[in-house]
Formats: structure tokens, C-alpha cells, sequence
């Protein structure tokens, strides 16, 4: 079974929702689902303890998995800081080539519907790229993607917590997040 590394940043919850809602899609193939976070530049304050709900990658951890999930708050239309600041300690992976062919998407949540999701999402795409992954989306096949007023994007899982500043993803933001988690690990069982 191939194992999917959930890796994420998450400043007040969300992210790490979607990315544990991704395990459970993961999981239900039989998969291997190993969730992830990066290092937190705040170790002090209301937001230092959020890393904390789960280890921090290695990059050992980065290299032996087979397909990999990456996501990220919305920062200005880009990802954050501490996922920047992890993807550029990746060189020697890239000299490597130790990703190359790599199934691997995306995930971001925000606070507006028109917050940068899309943006962050391609964003977070580009070092995947790089390091020759093979992108995979959220096709229009699952209904939930034509039925959202929240989150959800064919470019990945997204959630946005609105005015109303809900922390907690919508029922089409969950099954969006576990039916894409189900079909990276399935993309990653038939490139293994």
C-alpha cells in the first residue's frame, strides 16, 4: 500500500482540518496516510501550540513517500511563510530527483470566498513542479465541486471561514477533502 504524506501549516485550525479530513480519504483505500506539519515560526503566543497537533516532516519522511499532499493558509494570495521556508530546504531532494514522478496536490483555506484560495493554490503548485511531481486536482466529477457556497476548487481541497469566521469546514468542504484524499492515494497505487 502506498503511503500519502499529509504535510501542512495551520495558523488557526482550518488547514489542519482539511489536512486530517484528507487522512481519512486516504485511509479509506487501504493506503497509508502519514499527517505531517512544518515548523512554526512562533514559538510563543496564541498560535504557537497549532503545529503541535502533529510531528514536524523530515525530509526523510518527504522522500519515502509515495504521493504527497501540501497545504497551506492563504497569506496574501500565497502560501505562508513556514511552508515557503520548509519547500526551500528542499534543494538537495531536487538534486537528487528523489520526487520526481510523485503524485502530489494541494490544499489552503482563507477567510474570504475571494481571498486567494485559487491564487495559493496554484502558488503551492509551482514547487512540486519544480521538483517533477505529478500534479492531480479535484475533477468535476465529485458533485459536491458544483454544489459548494464555501470551499472547494478543481485546482484542490479549500475551505473559508467567512465573516461569520467559522472554523469548522462545511459538509461539502469535508467530503471534497476525503474524496480528494481517496484519489491521490489511489493515483499514487497505480504509479507505484
Amino acid at each position: 500500500m502506498p503511503t500519502v504524506l499529509v504535510l501542512y501549516h495551520s495558523r488557526h485550525g482550518s488547514v489542519r482540518a482539511l489536512a486530517e479530513k484528507i487522512a481519512i480519504g486516504v485511509a479509506a483505500t487501504g493506503a497509508v496516510a502519514m499527517v505531517r506539519t512544518v515548523a512554526n515560526f512562533e514559538s510563543h503566543g496564541p498560535h504557537a501550540d497549532d503545529a503541535l497537533n502533529h510531528p514536524v516532516v523530515t525530509i526523510a519522511e518527504l522522500t519515502q513517500a509515495d504521493a504527497l499532499a501540501v497545504g497551506s493558509p492563504v497569506r496574501f494570495g500565497q502560501m505562508s511563510a513556514e511552508m515557503k521556508a520548509f519547500w526551500d530546504q528542499t534543494t538537495a531532494v531536487w538534486l537528487k530527483g528523489q520526487l520526481i514522478d510523485k503524485p502530489a496536490g494541494v490544499f489552503t483555506s482563507s477567510s474570504t470566498q475571494h481571498g486567494g484560495n485559487e491564487a495559493t493554490l496554484l502558488g503551492m503548485m509551482l514547487p512540486l513542479l519544480h521538483h517533477g511531481m505529478v500534479i492531480v486536482g479535484q475533477p468535476f466529477d465529485a458533485p459536491e465541486l458544483h454544489q459548494t457556497q464555501t470551499g472547494g476548487t478543481p485546482y484542490g481541497p479549500s475551505h473559508v471561514t467567512g465573516q461569520a469566521d467559522n472554523k469548522l469546514l462545511s459538509l461539502h468542504e469535508q467530503q471534497l477533502a476525503i474524496a480528494f484524499g481517496k484519489r491521490l492515494a489511489q493515483i499514487a497505487g497505480k504509479l507505484a
